[in-house]
């Protein structure tokens, strides 16, 4: 009964995202800060954070919504592209990882091989490197 209801009043309702999420993460940090050390302005940041969320959820503004997301993901792609290349290169120990001098393609070669020449697929330069 509650589920129906529930699905019924969100239906046509923008829902959550990541921007969504990252916000109610950011709002929560605030209120556990305020709670050890009581400064005021973090609390007025968790109600006022608090809002946004409850407003980008319920809102009807889809496209608007979508958009602010959109914008957001574009922000935040080179740091969460940069985090999962550098957890490859940690979890790979079988090969090692370069960036190609000429176009920064990011290339990946047999490690214990001595010294080799790497050619890129990209731009075709050739560079030696030690594996």
């Amino acid at each position: 009964m509650i589920r129906g209801f529930l699905q019924r009043f969100m239906y046509g309702r923008y829902g959550w995202d990541q921007l969504g999420l990252f916000l109610m993460v950011l709002c929560w940090i605030f209120y556990l800060v305020f709670f050890f050390t009581g400064w005021l302005v973090l609390d007025l940041l968790f109600v006022a954070l608090w809002v946004v969320v409850l407003y980008r959820m319920f809102s009807r503004q889809i496209a608007k919504r979508q958009a602010e997301n959109r914008r957001f993901l574009q922000l935040v792609h080179p740091i969460t592209q940069k985090v999962r290349m550098m957890r490859t290169i940690y979890r790979d120990k079988e090969h090692r990882y370069f960036r190609c001098p000429n176009c920064g393609q990011q290339l990946r070669v047999p490690r214990g091989k001595g010294r080799i020449t790497v050619t890129c697929r990209s731009c075709g330069v050739s560079f030696e490197q030690k594996s």
